[in-house]
Formats: C-alpha cells, sequence, structure tokens
C-alpha cells in the first residue's frame, strides 16, 4: 500500500505526524472504502483538525471524530480565536476570500422544556452546560456546515496530487438529514423514539425495580436453565456417540463448553466455520455454554438473531451478503442511518442513551458499535430488520426450554489506580515518583465481566444486575427511576457490540502485539523489540482511545462488595469497558466459574500470533487465585526448555492470592527477566529429564490435556498435566482423579486448504474489516479442514470423560447401597444367624 507523510493539499503542504501509526490505529474504523485491488489508487486524504469537531477522512473513508468528543477543547491558537468551521475550511479552499454568510455555522436552536411531552425530564438541547444531546446535535451540525462549505465543483481545480472519492459530493446531504433525523422537534424520528421509549408495552423493563444482585452464586435464572438444557444434552450425547438414549443417565452426561477468540471479522467467520461444523458433527448440540471474546462474541449475537436462526449455515450466508463492504463506508453506513426502516432501527440506541443518562459519553467506540451492527445486524435487502435482535435479554427467549447453549459475552474494565497512589504534592506538581509508580503497577490489574441474556456480572466485585438493567443509572444498589415512574430501556446491542469488539482501545502493548509479526522481519527490528519490552510496564497502561463506558452499577456499594474492590468503583459515575482479549483473548475464566462445573472445555482459537501469546496458559494464575480445582497447568503450546528459577517464578505467581498480587509478581518477574538472562552454558541435555520442561514437540490441528484434582504438597512439584499426544495415553481421561479436559483448535493453515495462512494471507488481519465471498470460503475450508483433523480424537475424549462419570457415579451408588445393607444390619440384625 502507498505510504506517505505529505501531501499537497490545496496547494499548501500539509504534514501529518506519525501517519503509519495513525494509519494503523484507524484501521479498525476506517477504511479505503473500494476493493483492496483499488486502495493504491485511492489517495484521497482530508485531515481536518480532528478536536476542532470536523470528520476526519482517510482514503476515502469517514471516520466520525465531529461526534468523539464531548468536552471544550482549548485553545492552542495563540490566545486567538480559531475560525468556525466552516470558516476554517473555506479559507482553506480559497485563500482570501469572504466567506459567504449562508455557510456560517449556526449551532441549533434549542428546544424549550415548556415545548417537551416529558417534563420530569430535560431536554438536554436546553442543558446551559452542554448536556450530552447539546453536544451531539453540536458535533453533526459542524460536520454539514464544514462540508456544505465545500465548493465541491471547484474542488478538482485546487487539489494536487488527490483523487476524490466519487461519493464526496453527497456527505453534505447525508449529514443534513442525518441532522433532521436527530433533532428532538415534535414529530421528528429522534422524538418518536424517545416517546416509544417510555411506552412499557414496546420496552417491559422500564416498569421493572433492578437491584444489585450480591452472590457469588449463579443466578436463578441460570441454575433453571442448566436443569432445561441437561434434557437437551443427554439426548444429544447419546446421539453423537451412538448410545441408545434409555441407556445414558443425565448425571453421566459431561458439562460441555465451547468458545470462541478474539480476532475481528478471522475470528467471526473462522468460530461461523468451526461451530458449523460442530453442528454437523452432532457435537453442538451437547454443549449447555458458549463464550466468546470480540469477534466470537458479534458471532454469539448473530445466532440470537432472527438473522442467525439458530443455524450456522444461515449465518455464513449472511456475511457472504454482508461483510463485502466496509463498516465504514460512507455512501453505505450514511445510507442505512437515514433511511427507513434501518434509521430507526440503528439510531434507537442513541436516542436512548444521550437522552436516558444526562452524563453519557458518546464517543468513537459507540460510533464503531453502530456501524458494525449496520453491518451484521441488517439483513441484505435491508427491510427485514427486528427490534428482538437489539436486546442481549431478548436472547432468553432462545433458552427457555433448553433449545441452545447459553452464551456469555465478555469484557473488561482496566484498573489503573495511579491517582490513588499519588501524594498531595505529585498532585499539585504533576509528576510521578518512582515509589508511586511500582505501587501503581502492583495494582494495574484487569475486572473480567460477563454479560449472558441473565445478568451482567463481575467475579471480581462477585456483584451483577440484571441484563435488562443494563444503561441505567444506579445508587446504593438499587436503579433510577424517573418522575414518570419508568426507567430507561436496555441498553441495545449495538453499543455492546462495540463494547465487545473495541479492540482499538487497547493499549500501547497490545498494539504493539498485534504488529509485532508484521514487522519483526524488519532491519532493526530486533533493537526496538528489546526497547519495547523493557518499557512495556508503562506502555501496557496506555489507552490511546479511551472505552466506552455505561452506568456504573456498584456506585456507592462500600463495604457491600469484597475487600479487594478498589476505591474508584464506588465513586464513579461508570464503568469504561473494553475488549476483553486486552487481559486474555481466550474466555476461559468465565468458564471455570463455580457452578457451572464445566468437564470439557472446547477452545477454538483464531487469535493473532497464537504460538507466542499462548493464552491457554494464561489461565493457569487464575485457576491457582482461584482454587479451581481440575485445570490442566500447562496446557497451551510448548516452550523449549524453563529453568527452575523460571518455573518458581511462574508458579508464585500463579499461586499470587489476588488479581493484584499477581499483577505484582509479573512486574517483578518482568524486571528480573531484564536484569538475568538464562546462561548460554545451559544445554538441552541438562533438561531432558526436567519434569518442568514442556518441549513435548509443537501442537497440531487438534490438541487435548486433561487436569487433576490432586492437591499439590509442595512448590517444587511439576505441573501434573500432559498433553495428550496418542490414542494409549487418552486413559489418562479415565482416572479417577482426572479434572478438566481441554480441547483446543489452534487456527492453522492445513496442506488440505492450499494457499490460505492465516498467518500470512493478507486478508486475515484483525484490522482487515472487508471479506470477499471467495475469502470466506477459504477460511471456511481452513476451519472445516482442521475440524476434520481432530473429530475423532474429540469424540474419543468426550466419550472416556462420559464413562469416567458414568464408572463413578456407578461407585458412588455402590457404596451407598452398602452403607444402606450395613445400616440395615446394624438396625435391624441379621436374620440369617
Amino acid at each position: 500500500m502507498t505510504s506517505f507523510s505529505r501531501i499537497t493539499l490545496f496547494r499548501s503542504p500539509v504534514v501529518i505526524p506519525s501517519f503509519d501509526t495513525e494509519k494503523l490505529k484507524w484501521r479498525a474504523i476506517c477504511s479505503y472504502g473500494e476493493p483492496r485491488s483499488a486502495m493504491n489508487r485511492q489517495l484521497a486524504l482530508y485531515h481536518w483538525i480532528y478536536r476542532r469537531g470536523v470528520p476526519l477522512l482517510i482514503g476515502g473513508s469517514l471516520t466520525y471524530g465531529a461526534l468523539n468528543h464531548r468536552k471544550p477543547i482549548v485553545n492552542d491558537n495563540g490566545g486567538k480565536p480559531w475560525p468556525k468551521h466552516s470558516q476554517f475550511i473555506t479559507q482553506q479552499l480559497a485563500p482570501g476570500k469572504e466567506v459567504p454568510n449562508s455557510n456560517t455555522h449556526h449551532p441549533p436552536t434549542p428546544i424549550s422544556a415548556t415545548d417537551s411531552k416529558d417534563e420530569d425530564v430535560p431536554l438536554f438541547d436546553a442543558d446551559p452546560d452542554g448536556g450530552s444531546w447539546a453536544s451531539l446535535s453540536e458535533r453533526l451540525s459542524g460536520a454539514r456546515a464544514a462540508l456544505s462549505a465545500i465548493k465541491w465543483s471547484q474542488v478538482g481545480e485546487n487539489l494536487t496530487d488527490l483523487i476524490l472519492p466519487s461519493w464526496a459530493p453527497d456527505l453534505p446531504g447525508y449529514f443534513a438529514k442525518l441532522q433532521r433525523e436527530l433533532e428532538m422537534a415534535p414529530g421528528s424520528l429522534a422524538d418518536e423514539i424517545w416517546q416509544e421509549a417510555q411506552d412499557p408495552l414496546l420496552n417491559p423493563e422500564i416498569a421493572r425495580l433492578a437491584r444489585v444482585r450480591i452472590s457469588k452464586e449463579l443466578c436463578a435464572e441460570e441454575k433453571l436453565f442448566q436443569q432445561k438444557r441437561k434434557r437437551y444434552t443427554t439426548r444429544a450425547l447419546a446421539n453423537y456417540l451412538g448410545i441408545p438414549e434409555e441407556e445414558v443417565e443425565s448425571e453421566d452426561v459431561p458439562t460441555i463448553a465451547m468458545c470462541g477468540s478474539g480476532g475481528g471479522l478471522r475470528a467471526l467467520v473462522a468460530g461461523t466455520s468451526s461451530y458449523l461444523s460442530a453442528q454437523e458433527a452432532g457435537l453442538y448440540s451437547c454443549v449447555t455454554y458458549t463464550a466468546g471474546v470480540s469477534g466470537s462474541c458479534w458471532l454469539q449475537a448473530l445466532y440470537y438473531s432472527t438473522i442467525g436462526k439458530q443455524d450456522y449455515r444461515t449465518l455464513l450466508g449472511h456475511l457472504k451478503k454482508r461483510i463485502g463492504t466496509h463498516i465504514a463506508y460512507p455512501p453505505a453506513a450514511l445510507g442505512l442511518l437515514t433511511t427507513a426502516p434501518t434509521n430507526k432501527f440503528l439510531l434507537s440506541g442513541i436516542v436512548e442513551k444521550v437522552k436516558g443518562d444526562p452524563t453519557a459519553e458518546f464517543g468513537l467506540v459507540d460510533v464503531y458499535g453502530i456501524l458494525l451492527a449496520a453491518r451484521l445486524l441488517v439483513p441484505r435487502g435491508e427491510l427485514g430488520v427486528d427490534n428482538r435482535d437489539l436486546k442481549v435479554s431478548n436472547q432468553q427467549e432462545y433458552l427457555k426450554d433448553g433449545a441452545h447453549p447459553m452464551p456469555i459475552y465478555t469484557a473488561v474494565r482496566h484498573e489503573i489506580p495511579i491517582e490513588e497512589k499519588k501524594s498531595n504534592d505529585e498532585k499539585n506538581q504533576q509528576s510521578l515518583s518512582q515509589m508511586t509508580m511500582e505501587k501503581a503497577k502492583q495494582e494495574s490489574w484487569f475486572q473480567w465481566f460477563e454479560s449472558t441474556p441473565y445478568e451482567l456480572w463481575s467475579e471480581e466485585f462477585e456483584a451483577g444486575i440484571p441484563a435488562w438493567s443494563v444503561g441505567r443509572q444506579f445508587s446504593n444498589g438499587v436503579g433510577s427511576v424517573r418522575e414518570n415512574g419508568y426507567s430507561v430501556p436496555e441498553l441495545r446491542i449495538p453499543f455492546m457490540l462495540g463494547i465487545w469488539g473495541s479492540a482499538f482501545c487497547a493499549t500501547l502493548s497490545h498494539y504493539y502485539k498485534e504488529i509485532r509479526p508484521v514487522v519483526k522481519n524488519l532491519v532493526g527490528f530486533g533493537g526496538i523489540d528489546d526497547l519495547l519490552e523493557e518499557r512495556n510496564d508503562e506502555l501496557v497502561k496506555v489507552h490511546p482511545i479511551e472505552p466506552a463506558a455505561i452506568p456504573n452499577c456498584f456506585l456507592g456499594l462500600e463495604n457491600q462488595l469484597p475487600p479487594t474492590a478498589p476505591k474508584s468503583i464506588f465513586t464513579a459515575d461508570h464503568l469504561e469497558l473494553a475488549d476483553a482479549g486486552m487481559s486474555n483473548n481466550l474466555p476461559i475464566y468465565p468458564l471455570l466459574r463455580p457452578g457451572r462445573d464445566v468437564d470439557i472445555l472446547i477452545a477454538f482459537d483464531a487469535s493473532a500470533d497464537i504460538r507466542d501469546e499462548n493464552w491457554l496458559s494464561v489461565a493457569d494464575g487464575y485457576a491457582r487465585q482461584r482454587g479451581i480445582k481440575g485445570w490442566p497447568l500447562g496446557a497451551g503450546w510448548p516452550k523449549k526448555t524453563m529453568p527452575h528459577d523460571k518455573t518458581t517464578a511462574e508458579i508464585d505467581i500463579a499461586e499470587a492470592a489476588s488479581p493484584q498480587e499477581a499483577a505484582g509478581k509479573i512486574a517483578d518477574a518482568r524486571e528480573s527477566k531484564r536484569e538475568a538472562s538464562i546462561s548460554p552454558s545451559v544445554k538441552p541435555a541438562e533438561h531432558e529429564n526436567d519434569e518442568n520442561a514442556t518441549d513435548n514437540g509443537d501442537l497440531t490441528y487438534c490438541n487435548v490435556w486433561v487436569g487433576t484434582t490432586l492437591e499439590r504438597t509442595s512448590a517444587s512439584e511439576a505441573p501434573p498435566s500432559k498433553q495428550l499426544n496418542d490414542p494409549s495415553q487418552e486413559w489418562q481421561l479415565m482416572s479417577p482423579n482426572a479434572g478438566i479436559a481441554v480441547i483446543y483448535f489452534p487456527f492453522l493453515s492445513n496442506p488440505a486448504v492450499e494457499g490460505v495462512d492465516p498467518n500470512t494471507s493478507e486478508f486475515m488481519s484483525t484490522w482487515n474489516f472487508i471479506y470477499t465471498p471467495e475469502e470466506i470460503d477459504q477460511v471456511v475450508a481452513l476451519a472445516r479442514a482442521n475440524f476434520k483433523a481432530g473429530e475423532a480424537q474429540v469424540k474419543r475424549t468426550i466419550r472416556a470423560v462420559y464413562e469416567r462419570k458414568k464408572a463413578r457415579r456407578l461407585e458412588l451408588e455402590n457404596e451407598r447401597s452398602v452403607s444402606r445393607w450395613r445400616r440395615f444390619l446394624r438396625e435391624e440384625g441379621d436374620h440369617f444367624r
């Protein structure tokens, strides 16, 4: 792709600082709007000042920079007022010419509170302090005025080295229409949406009082689901293993969980194909839980919709029709946002959020979610949209009889308590001492949140709220109710799509991990890599783009949550949530939650650079911290040799009592790694018999490990789990002390599908948002080939776990029978003596 950092704009050179980095950063939300074969011809670049409220267009694609920031911008023009947006642009177009009055930007006229049909809620347009709605309206007005100021017919004469997209002149019309849609004037679309948002017949949840549920236990609805789902999985397992149904006891049926990784559209398409393969093999019907990160969350949301129809083949057909166009391609995106019926379908969440939450931030992640929904939740033809697809809680309908697995969506909150550790002097001087940085470093960690159709819950805080109450404000554990007796509707799925897949909100450390495979062959990479590794502790705390926020349901719950809960959780108005892939790109943690009692975990990993990240091994520390028995320690990609001191350090991290303590020990381990390297004199032969060495060959398409329920008696004892590479080793699955069985499918290249490699095929980048039908077919073929390679091993593993549970049940029944007989003899005596 053509790379440049200087371009002549209106015959004046404009320098774009660090353009290549910006291009990478924005690739998740913008594209060139044309097929990749034409990308090199798309050199259009309008880099208008982002913080002035003017939209940013890169390579012909609109990014909604105008909507991102709500707070006023500090004047950096030497104390002189900046020209209004339209004047600024017009002066660039025609220096020295007077700006016509018709192009002067005027903010929208506020609507008086007396004009509102809902007098108990102030209209934010009239808020003198500039509320969410007024800010959104002003941004749209600014964007419209800026675009309208351009004399599109003369642009070609004024620009050099620039190719203008054919759709550019249509932008003012789109924005004018969008602004009209979002005006709160009586009879406008926004007014209609807001009136319906207050109708309990359309949104029954607004009439329900929500409370925070403080408990480690699963909610009552999930427990009831487990009972109903067991009846389905019992029949499904009998069919899958070829056993007469009457011979299968529900108690013997293993609880199977299936999860997909993050990875954008790559994870969405590959995961859909993997799940389809499991569905066709009869395996998917045996599954009780599914879980996702990022793109796999999108997959679940589509499956439990009127579009996916709970069939992965149907879902693949939908993807072929919809993801051949980039989510941010302006004509397509703006067309859906300004044309019925999709405009109301997509804009309803915006109106409800900014009108229902006076302090809401409508940011880049929210825009991203709306654009995702416009591509993924709108069927081909764009007429058959269904409002039932807009709420996570509506997915209960698909679970009410236990007919489908329960989906678990994931997100994380990044807790960095630097402010809490600052001294007064540091706050005044705006500086940090080394001691303060160390304290903050030791207490920086990710807090996991899981969303199900029943509940939003955090293990860190051991508390949650009903899924239908997400989006409303809480205080002291009770959801807010407006003066009319109703609350606000549930936060719409488009915003959740943005949160679940907001990888671009990752820390700088995570950005580097994403691009590292691409740049590692560059000259001088080694030195840069070492430098960034040394600064990783600082990079992991920097978020270039702020995450999205939802109202904080834990506000005011001091002394009711666990003592490890940070102080910030009790005072923050909102919770900033982002892509869980920042912590672990496999959603393993929610599946290990006590009460779910997962026996078999099947993971489809389409992560970038899966060998180096080794997401399975990250769960070791989690299992130790939570005291989870049965997790196969050491599962994941093999390491060459592991010296004793490194093994001890990893064990210490795994046995940390809390996430904070673990974070501190990880930082210490990194510091030790920098200060001392492994001695080159150590030869591999010295570790041939080292139990801690896990050099058992590379992984293949399907890999199985099994844990143990036995307690470890010493810190020096080696992790007991081993990879089961051969059928002759699978007897370990039958051991009475066997724990959780993990079946791992890494998304690898396969000779059966030539010319497709997740590591080298450009279209499989996490940041690619265009997949042609042919490319989807290639991903599907690869995922199918990999599943087929491990299908027999999966069935043997499930059969072995079933037989183990059956043997254990029979053993317990025999023990109870003997116990009853002995009690009878004691009480009644032996009549045969």
